[in-house]
């Protein structure tokens, strides 16, 4: 996985109808876009250092608002 600052981070959830994270890319620990990155969370507006699993997906960040949808 390799992304930019700006990126959307989206976690799906592992159980039935669980909740879907999603965060955005605020810094990158490795020039080339390798894990980990710093990602700010939607649901709580805190910053972890991250590190994506299997359940984990990007969305670039340009065209998409917060929630995923594409904006106008």
């Amino acid at each position: 996985m390799r992304a930019h600052v700006g990126d959307w981070i989206v976690v799906e959830s592992r159980h039935l109808d669980g909740p879907r994270r999603r965060g955005r890319i605020m810094r990158l620990e490795h020039p080339d876009g390798t894990p980990p990155y710093v990602v700010r969370w939607i649901e709580n507006d805190r910053e972890t250092v991250f590190f994506p699993g299997p359940e984990t997906h990007l969305e670039t960040g340009h065209g998409r608002d917060a929630r995923g949808h594409a904006s106008a």
